[in-house]
């Protein structure tokens, strides 16, 4: 017969430290001295304790054993992995080696599933046996097993008894957001988002980070394999070329890198160019918009993450950038894909590009462009959300003639927007700019939170032909039948007879 009682953590101490030990002595039985503090009933038979084989109910608030590193490590500044080395007692049930397959997947829900940590170890005391780590969230006790799980564990003849093991943890075993949870002061927020650019781990800490930044840059790099540089942004993307500066936290000063999205590879300069991973399903979206044989004009193209795959669905190319390094990066990576021969590069003023090379192209093209059996659609790309809107003004009356009907480009324009209503924000800045309304006649599509309440959106219309063509109004009147008379008041009674 077993009697279970209850302690509160006091008097189980006591109980511990006092008869419990007596008794345990007497049997020749051994405890740890590091029990941990939420194992706080023991089962006790014939007035002596057999084992250690119950715990209190769980509490996530306490649990601080196996999720958290040592509370010695808070407030460090110099990354010493020793100091994250602690002892934890999980339970286990001990089974024979030749089962342990058998019955593992009945134990799926029960399991300790922590990455880095085994679920079977060796029993050191006998080879015959193996201790299978059981999670300490849901197993509290015997009583703990689901009932199918203790069918399984019956047919096997596999004792209930739980057992307790000691497991010496370390930084390896630690996720980064735990270590460093850990380590920045209480209340504080964790930084454990960041963008990776092939090698490159690049981050926006806060300022109260600041002080613990190349701990963090260490962490980061330890805890994601291939990292070999952690850099921080120290300032916010200003100036003409859409690059910022930055500080190497950890690792090595190799920016340049190489990335592959969407099945295209990209090789760049991360410090002197922009690239943003964030935006891969972005440029697959446009990318499906388009058909074999369409012209596209890539304004601000960068290093070509819309060009290029544009031009190996066989589309033709022009792009253009102002920055030096990413016209250079442009011309390499078209190299690199093999499109070369598709895509035309240039090196200036989005404005300047869209007021020549753009407009000279699409004359050349107008015949062919506008004819009705043309299925050849025409996209022009416009991503620079800071200041593309703004461009816009420039295809007002940009050609003379009025039959580009069937050959009205699409425009696809990226703008932020921190309005409460971003889309119809977006929507008006793009009508002032085009002096017309695209009510009905524009789609707009959310791109992402950029921080809170600053949108990234993207809006696409077809420029309309009253905006595109100059005397657009005056050609159209011109084409049609004049008006018919107005009649006098006398010829109106006169045409509709007698009443």
């Amino acid at each position: 017969m077993r009697i279970l009682l209850f302690f509160t953590k006091s008097w189980a101490n006591t109980v511990l430290s006092v008869s419990t030990k007596k008794l345990a002595t007497r049997q020749q039985l051994h405890f740890t001295s590091a029990l941990p503090q939420y194992f706080s009933s023991h089962c006790i038979s014939k007035g002596f304790v057999t084992e250690l084989d119950t715990m209190s109910a769980y509490n996530p608030e306490e649990d601080v054993n196996l999720y958290t590193p040592p509370t010695t490590v808070r407030g460090i500044t110099e990354l010493n992995r020793d100091l994250f080395r602690k002892n934890v007692a999980l339970p286990a049930l001990k089974v024979k080696k030749d089962i342990v397959n058998k019955i593992m997947k009945s134990l799926k829900n029960s399991a300790l599933k922590r990455p880095g940590l085994k679920r079977v170890i060796e029993d050191s005391k006998d080879e015959m046996y193996r201790f299978i780590l059981l999670d300490p969230c849901k197993i509290s006790c015997t009583e703990s097993f689901q009932a199918s799980e203790k069918a399984v564990l019956k047919e096997y003849n596999v004792d209930l008894q739980i057992h307790m093991y000691h497991l010496e943890m370390t930084y390896e075993h630690f996720k980064p957001e735990e270590i460093l949870k850990a380590i920045l002061p209480e209340g504080q927020d964790v930084t454990s988002g960041f963008s990776r650019v092939g090698h490159i781990v690049h981050m926006n800490l806060r300022d109260h980070q600041l002080p613990y930044k190349y701990l963090i840059g260490q962490v980061i790099m330890d805890k994601n394999p291939g990292v070999t540089s952690v850099v921080n942004k120290t300032n916010i993307i200003d100036n003409t070329y859409r690059n910022f500066q930055m500080e190497v936290l950890a690792g090595e000063d190799n920016m340049i890198t190489k990335v592959k999205e969407n099945n295209i590879t990209y090789e760049f300069d991360f410090s002197k160019v922009y690239w943003n991973p964030r935006l891969s399903t972005e440029h697959s979206r446009i990318v499906g918009l388009l058909n074999s044989g369409d012209l596209v004009y890539d304004v601000f193209a960068g290093v070509g993450p819309f060009a290029i795959p544009a031009a190996k669905k066989n589309c033709r190319v022009m792009a253009n950038d102002l920055n030096p390094e990413s016209y250079k990066w442009l011309v390499h990576n078209c190299k690199l894909n093999k499109v070369d021969n598709k895509v035309q590069s240039f090196n200036m003023d989005g404005r300047n590009f869209l007021l020549g090379p753009v407009k000279e192209d699409f004359i050349k093209q107008v015949e062919i462009l506008s004819s009705k059996e043309n299925k050849t659609s025409i996209h022009i790309i416009m991503n620079l959300p800071g200041l593309a809107i703004e461009f816009l003004d420039v295809f007002r009356q940009l050609f003379e003639k009025q039959n580009l009907v069937n050959a009205l480009p699409t425009v696809h324009c990226y703008s932020f927007s921190k309005s409460n209503e971003p889309a119809k924000d977006i929507q008006r800045r793009a009508e002032d700019f085009l002096r017309t309304s695209l009510e009905g006649r524009c789609s707009i599509h959310l791109v992402r939170n950029v921080a809170p309440n600053k949108e990234m959106l993207c809006i696409s219309f077809k420029v309309p032909a009253e905006v595109l063509c100059k005397n657009y109004f005056a050609e159209r009147d011109n084409t049609e039948e004049p008006a018919p008379k107005r009649l006098r008041p006398d010829e109106v009674t006169a045409s509709e007879g007698p009443q």
